[in-house]
């Protein structure tokens, strides 16, 4: 009788490609799950297309059921326009990543006195690893601003975005349009990143600052656009640690470390750094401003480097006589210590002839002042500089000169 071989026991030369398969599949596996996250539609949750009915509640029910979620979650905001009344999302929740990703718009009631009499429309307090992204913020500001070029009794206006005594926050890719007064505000939080965000609000819109940070450490404001108002960004007392990169302002305000000397015991603003801004047609540039009060802020160790400017109308300045239509100014001289602050590569044009302005404190000085090639000019012609108070040097070429030798 033939025999015949048994091979069944010898390995096949398909085996270790079959146990790689499995082990990918397995990793593959491991690796969906742990980046897998609960999406809960706002739909689901009762929310209506079309702005005609207020959608808030169930914005509220989905940040509940996201707070008691155990994964990732994702609060989905789908295509189409969400009419939404004033919200407070509260931290306390376990979940530290919950994310709002927005593909339609939030729309705030056309009558302004429903948020006029709030201090935001959409506020997070105590929150911990929230982020934000995508959609559109409109809060139908327009016609507050109409009640307060008129002269009548008006509420004062809702903040657009509040952030506030929160951490590791993330701000993506975001458009916020005609807020009633700032777009988006960051107080008393450490590690927010803002990146990609589109602000618009008309140059005639008050104080509609784009980003406002105060009492907050660690916060980068990288690759956006901010037409608006007042500030494009803004810079209050108690931020430290700033990164802002990237930068297209204008129409507005400039970007502004101030005001400052609101209070005498204030705390100071410290390591802010401002890179490769451009400002267009702007009222200021690059702007440190304090009332002339006595306080015990102070500024230190700021770095201004790579602006560019097209016809800005102050690009350069340091003002501690900060007096906006000469009301309820004290006339006395400003606390604030201003020092440490470097200019470096700043070019382009002003609309006026004067394109650095250092109007210091004869109390306390401008002290540490650093410019480093700066090439400004004014209607194709050399622009001047005005410094009172201040000391510093100039290095390599710097025009207009005349403040340090």
């Amino acid at each position: 009788m033939a025999k015949f071989s048994n091979h069944s026991s010898l390995p096949s030369p398909f085996q270790p490609f079959i146990v790689i398969l499995v082990l990918v599949f397995l990793l593959f596996h491991m690796i969906t799950k742990s980046y897998s996250a609960t999406l809960l539609n706002v739909l689901d949750f009762g929310a209506i297309h079309g702005g005609g009915r207020d959608s808030s509640p169930a914005f509220r029910r989905a940040w509940a059921k996201a707070c008691m979620s155990s994964e990732s979650t994702i609060v989905y905001v789908p295509n189409g326009r969400f009419l939404v009344w004033p919200i407070e999302f509260h931290g306390g929740c376990g979940n530290k990543d919950i994310s709002f990703h927005i593909d339609g718009a939030l729309v705030a009631p056309s009558d302004y006195r429903i948020l006029g009499d709030v201090r935001s429309w959409l506020s997070f307090d105590g929150v911990d690893g929230v982020t934000l992204s995508g959609g559109v913020l409109d809060a139908n500001g327009a016609a507050l601003w109409d009640c307060k070029s008129s002269a009548a009794h008006c509420p004062v206006g809702a903040m657009t975005l509040n952030f506030r005594n929160s951490n590791n926050i993330r701000i993506r890719g975001m458009m916020s349009k005609n807020s009633q007064l700032f777009h988006i505000l960051i107080d008393g939080c450490k590690n927010v990143l803002v990146e990609g965000v589109n602000i618009v609000a008309p140059s005639y819109s008050p104080n509609t600052d784009g980003i406002h940070v105060e009492t907050s450490t660690h916060v980068t404001i990288v690759d956006s656009i901010i037409q608006t108002g007042d500030d494009c960004i803004s810079i209050g007392p108690g931020s430290r640690n700033l990164w802002i990169q990237r930068i297209r302002c204008g129409p507005g305000h400039g970007i502004s470390i101030g005001s400052l000397a609101h209070n005498k015991n204030e705390p100071g603003v410290r390591n802010v750094t401002v890179s490769n801004a451009i400002f267009s047609g702007t009222q200021n540039g690059l702007r440190i401003k304090s009332w002339a009060r006595p306080s015990s802020g102070f500024v230190f160790g700021v770095q201004f480097l790579g602006a560019t400017m097209h016809n800005v109308q102050n690009p350069i300045l340091i003002d501690q006589h900060y007096c906006p239509h000469n009301l309820n100014c004290p006339g006395q001289e400003s606390g604030i210590k201003i020092s440490n602050i470097i200019y470096k590569d700043i070019v382009g044009t002003s609309a006026t002839p004067i394109a650095i302005k250092f109007d210091c404190s004869s109390r306390n000085p401008c002290n540490g002042i650093r410019l480093e090639d700066i090439r400004l000019t004014y209607q194709n012609e050399e622009a001047k500089s005005s410094c009172e108070c201040a000391n510093g040097k100039a290095l390599g070429l710097v025009q207009p000169n005349g403040c340090f030798s």
